[in-house]
């Protein structure tokens, strides 16, 4: 499954999308991507993912040098399940939630509500939730990000410290190491110029692992933005996608 994960990430596809084309729960696909073998996946479910990487064996999988032609292939029909998932209604139905999951949804929908209802000139609470957004999206692929919900759950009392609710031995580690980065920030002790310099490396690594990321996809969204800009539309939808894909088709074709 690890080719399988790679790629995924490659493509840029998040869980959602997965999810939304697979016609399953986020939180299954993450159980699928888990198994040791993509034959322990449902039949169907198998058969969609070797149709979306158009390939008949997940040994071909690891082979797949992805394209332009290939990627705008692969955004149609995750693009295509999401007008299915639209019609049915799906994003908006909470009957396949249980209670306490339906009650946390509101809850935290009626919180953000208030919040950026009461933002500030500078929109604090929307650059806020934003980052969260950010955060909620990346979070199964970056486990320490629940160790730090945990922490702060912890640290303003609204859960026992004693609670592990994910890995304990990597959670106390965790919590040990904020704890005292958290105490260092608040009440200094640290060298400031270290830090900085410590911060200086932290910016080369993200961006230098943003232009690796970018080197295969770059060509394919300045097509894509070059065609969208040529019909006059500013993102691709339900309506607008066979006109659009026929274009970058056409502009690729220039090219030769």
């Amino acid at each position: 499954m690890k080719d399988v994960n790679n790629l995924l990430k490659e493509l840029g596809i998040s869980k959602v999308k997965l999810a939304k084309y697979l016609g399953v729960s986020r939180q299954m696909v993450y159980n699928y991507l888990e198994m040791d073998s993509i034959e322990e996946w449902p039949k169907d479910k198998k058969t969609k993912l070797f149709i979306l990487f158009d390939v008949e064996n997940i040994n071909e999988v690891k082979n797949i040098k992805p394209s332009n032609e290939y990627m705008v292939r692969i955004e149609k029909l995750l693009l295509e399940s999401e007008k299915n998932e639209s019609r049915e209604g799906i994003a908006t139905d909470l009957k396949g939630l249980n209670k306490k999951s339906q009650k946390v949804l509101c809850d935290i929908i009626a919180l953000l509500k208030e919040r950026l209802s009461e933002d500030s000139s500078e929109g604090t609470s929307y650059n806020t939730f934003r980052y969260l957004y950010n955060f909620l999206q990346v979070m199964d692929d970056v486990e320490e990000l629940r160790y730090v919900l945990a922490y702060f759950a912890k640290s303003n009392g609204f859960i026992k410290t004693d609670e592990y609710s994910f890995n304990e031995e990597k959670q106390i580690i965790f919590e040990g190491i904020m704890y005292q980065a958290i105490s260092l920030f608040n009440n200094g002790g640290f060298s400031k110029s270290k830090v900085i310099e410590t911060h200086r490396k932290f910016e080369a690594e993200i961006e230098q692992r943003n232009e690796e990321k970018l080197s295969r996809t770059q060509e394919l969204y300045t097509v894509k933005s070059q065609a969208l800009k040529e019909l006059g539309y500013t993102e691709i939808n339900e309506k607008n996608a066979t006109e659009v894909f026929e274009r970058i088709a056409e502009i690729q074709s220039r090219k030769i």
